[in-house]
């Protein structure tokens, strides 16, 4: 699957195919934010750690956000919630 065509999944009800973290970013674009938390909460990767960092900074709590980057071994984004989320979707496809 392209970047392009997982956007063109987002209008529809049915999830597309992919990982738990593709998912997650998949109901997050679609306004689903609990549904795409509770996909990646337990999940102990780095990966599910970089979506949950992504989440809570989406969500306005930094601090906990601070803490899943640290998790993820990755640094907060000085750039806006849409690139995080589109480059995140990239590399999960």
């Amino acid at each position: 699957m392209t970047f392009e065509h997982f956007k063109k999944s987002l209008p529809a009800d049915t999830e597309p195919e992919g990982s738990a973290y593709l998912i997650s970013l998949w109901y997050d674009a679609k306004g689903n934010w609990n549904k795409a938390h509770e996909l990646v909460q337990d999940l102990e990767t780095k990966e599910a750690a970089r979506i949950h960092a992504y989440l809570h900074r989406k969500e306005g709590d930094r601090s906990n956000a601070s803490y899943w980057y640290h998790r993820a071994n990755a640094t907060m984004p000085a750039y806006s919630l849409e690139q995080e989320w589109e480059e995140l979707v990239k590399v999960f496809l």
